[in-house]
């Protein structure tokens, strides 16, 4: 066929496909597909029957990788990492470290290279040295799960800080304050990335209310943390001093310059600070110093399912709920909860006068675009249901007490049973996502029998021994997380890099080496 036919043919299927939508011709519904949950085939019909009558599993876009590694989530999700380093930094000694592989001499060298590219005053001394040490001894791994989410976090930071002029080094604040966990919060109830305190936040603009904490929101907070540490520079003339002030208010430090006897260097006035700030500025320092030296210690870089330049907003037209859009465009809850944390009950609201919006990985915003209208004539209807008596599956003969495990969270929970997130909370009486080991949780399964079925016995899987490696090969329902919880050890990257693959499809009968031996 020549060149012209070509574009004449061309043109011909052009304008049919116009006068097909002008007609209001449609696709046809795409048949109904299982749903992999933990390594599971369940059902589509076992999570949402209601999808189906408002034909919602019509909704279609351009399919692109949208899994995200089960480990990677429950990494973001959990609290346990803030925890320690906020009783790490309370709690800081400074004996000496037995760390051979730094040396005292190349540390020297190491501080007054970064202290000629910062404008803090790191200078060495002993007590700087055993918490870098102890650092780099016993917190090695906690490290290593702070610099894979700074990858997502650090370039939102450098942005709002240059928009202020104030140094980029205090993105290594974050990890101090809260280990990068958007919804810490702490024992006197400072909370979010930078640990506002309602007050405080208040002064600098972030609202608090029954829905929604700005203080957990990663661009207001940073924007408000760049202005309040602006004005203690402004107040002190020193950055040492400002972050001291930040951690425990203004009033507190001028009391330990008093009682120094007018000294105005953090080392000087140290004593005289409360315990917890006694430890900050070192902690900050030690972070600083291994973060920009983490090659030279041997850390390797973790590279993260998604960046925050990866991810775009939509403002919200009503009132919808993270349950929703996790069901309507097929993305784990816990996803949808770490980009969008500032909602403390997981539910956006829509309020005259306010601009709230989804944050969505950007392989999610046209599916949600493309759809808007059924996907709020769905939210809707789900809204008007919930006016009228609780549905038959609330019945208590199929009532189940489900057991938190190690490992569990309420998003893996709700995709056994096939219920929301939302809904636990509900019949728990939970305020917040947070689990213990042994709690146990009334679930109401929307399929009793089929929620059942997907609890198996978990059986020592069956792998062949090949050339010395252990082989394993793929089965009916496995995916790349499944896989790695059957043999202890084994991460996914792990058999990402033993089987030379990039992405996370799996083909049933596929041969994987599941061990390095």
């Amino acid at each position: 066929m020549n060149k012209g036919l070509k574009t004449y043919v061309f043109f011909l299927l052009c304008l049919c496909g116009i006068c097909n939508a002008q007609e209001g011709i449609k696709k046809p519904n795409p048949p109904a597909r299982d749903t992999i949950i933990d390594g599971k085939i369940v059902s589509k019909t076992v999570i949402s029957p209601v999808l189906d009558s408002l034909a919602i599993n019509s909704l279609e876009d351009y399919q692109l990788a949208k899994d995200v590694d089960q480990k990677w989530l429950e990494e973001l999700y959990s609290n346990s990492l803030f925890d320690s380093i906020y009783t790490s930094v309370s709690e800081l000694t400074y004996d000496p470290v037995d760390y051979p592989e730094l040396l005292t001499d190349t540390l020297k060298a190491r501080l007054e290279i970064l202290n000629a590219k910062t404008p803090f005053n790191i200078e060495y001394n002993p007590s700087l040295e055993s918490v870098i040490k102890s650092y780099l001894k016993h917190r090695r791994q906690s490290l290593e799960r702070l610099m894979a989410l700074s990858e997502f976090y650090f370039p939102l930071f450098e942005k709002e800080l240059d928009n202020h002029d104030v140094p980029l080094e205090l993105k290594y604040l974050a990890i101090v304050e809260s280990a990068l966990k958007p919804r810490a919060k702490s024992r006197v109830g400072a909370t979010g990335l930078w640990q506002f305190m309602f007050a405080t936040g208040k002064m600098y603009g972030l609202n608090v209310s029954s829905y929604v904490d700005e203080r957990s929101d990663p661009i207001k907070s940073t924007d408000a943390a760049s202005k309040y540490l602006a004005k203690l520079y402004e107040i002190f003339g020193d950055w040492d001093l400002a972050l001291a002030a930040y951690n425990s208010g203004p009033g507190n430090v001028s009391k330990a310059i008093r009682r120094s006897g007018g000294y105005q260097n953090y080392w000087n006035i140290r004593p005289y600070l409360p315990r917890e700030t006694a430890g900050y500025l070192p902690a900050f320092l030690a972070t600083m110093y291994i973060f920009e030296f983490a090659e030279q210690h041997g850390f390797k870089k973790i590279k993260p399912d998604f960046r925050y330049f990866e991810t775009d907003t939509i403002q919200v037209k009503q009132m919808i709920t993270l349950d929703q859009v996790s069901e309507l465009l097929d993305l784990p809850v816990e996803e949808l909860q770490f980009l969008n944390p500032s909602y403390k009950l997981d539910i956006i609201p829509y309020i005259k006068g306010e601009n709230y919006a989804l944050r969505l990985p950007k392989h999610a915003l046209g599916k949600f675009v493309n759809n808007e209208e059924q996907i709020y004539a769905y939210v809707k209807s789900e809204f008007d249901k919930r006016e009228k008596p609780l549905p038959q599956f609330f019945d208590s003969e199929s009532k189940t007490i489900y057991r938190v495990k190690s490992g569990d969270y309420l998003g893996k929970i709700a995709r056994i049973y096939g219920v929301r997130v939302s809904q636990i909370k509900q019949w728990n009486g939970l305020r917040s996502n947070n689990l213990r080991i042994g709690q146990r949780l009334t679930i109401y399964p929307r399929n009793p029998s089929a929620a059942a079925s997907t609890v198996v016995k978990t059986t020592a899987p069956k792998t062949i021994e090949v050339n010395g490696k252990q082989t394993y090969k793929v089965q009916s329902g496995d995916s790349l997380w499944s896989i790695s919880q059957k043999f202890p050890g084994v991460s996914v990257q792990n058999i990402k890099d033993w089987n030379d693959i990039s992405g996370t499809k799996l083909t049933v009968g596929m041969t994987l080496i599941v061990s390095n031996k």
